[in-house]
């Protein structure tokens, strides 16, 4: 797909991998829509940041958990291009608890997880589709997670959200073809201060160092590797669909 004059949507876009993924975007010539929950300062730097480049774009505050926002932040991409050719799923939630401890996880916690990676997805996913056939083509990738394939990562309830977007991302591509194509990534260890803040450094150091001294690629990701293979799945990648692409420098083969 060429994205030159495209438009993006990019989800959580405000700092990490959907900054990222903003700037890179950009950087091609994609107008991008910029989206946050509550970070507007960042989502203020991602839009300078891609601006510089060149592009138009637009920030929109909204919560992918809730329905009405969804729709609102793709309307708000039509009123101001017309079209939208792009979107990346990116927006996400953790709570970070042992995963040998049950009781740590309420039920609230497995429902305030899934709103926002799989309802929420689903819900831009229904909220774009529309407006994708009219033009003739979509790309859609969703940003899952190495916890969705193997069950590990920052919880349980995390993991289960994220195997439920990978399942879901077969299901959208089946349906959704031939105007429009739905992958996942699934990114291991991310450097950067999402993860730090949560594991808590010394944690985070060691199995930063752990990760680099076993697997096969000898490093970690970072969010621009991961904003590249977005990139990829999005211009080059016609005839994929329905696909779950795991980013770990080959960590999982061990």
């Amino acid at each position: 797909m060429d994205i030159q004059a495209g438009v993006a949507i990019i989800t959580g876009s405000s700092s990490g991998v959907g900054a990222a993924c903003a700037r890179q975007f950009a950087e091609l010539g994609c107008h991008v829509a910029i989206n946050y929950a509550t970070n507007a300062e960042g989502a203020d730097a991602t839009r300078k940041s891609c601006e510089s480049f060149g592009v138009d774009t637009v920030v929109v505050q909204a919560d992918v958990s809730n329905d009405a926002d969804c729709r609102r932040l793709v309307q708000t991409a039509e009123e101001k291009w017309g079209r939208v050719d792009v979107l990346i799923n990116n927006a996400g939630t953790t709570k970070f608890c042992a995963h040998d401890n049950l009781e740590g996880l309420s039920q609230q916690d497995f429902l305030d997880l899934y709103k926002v990676n799989t309802v929420g997805a689903f819900q831009m996913v229904r909220a774009v589709t529309p407006l994708m056939q009219r033009g003739g083509r979509g790309s859609i990738v969703n940003v899952a997670s190495i916890a969705g394939v193997t069950g590990i990562g920052s919880s349980i309830a995390y993991a289960a959200s994220k195997g439920a977007m990978l399942t879901m991302t077969r299901s959208l591509a089946r349906v959704l073809g031939p105007e429009i194509r739905v992958n996942a990534v699934c990114p291991g260890f991310i450097q950067g201060e999402w993860l730090e803040q949560g594991l808590g450094s010394d944690t985070y150091n060691s199995i930063k160092a752990s990760i680099e001294s076993r697997a096969p690629l000898a490093k970690t990701a970072t969010a621009d590797s991961v904003a590249q293979v977005i990139l990829s799945l999005t211009t080059g990648a016609d005839i994929v669909t329905g696909e779950s692409l795991i980013l770990d420098a080959g960590m999982f083969l061990n």
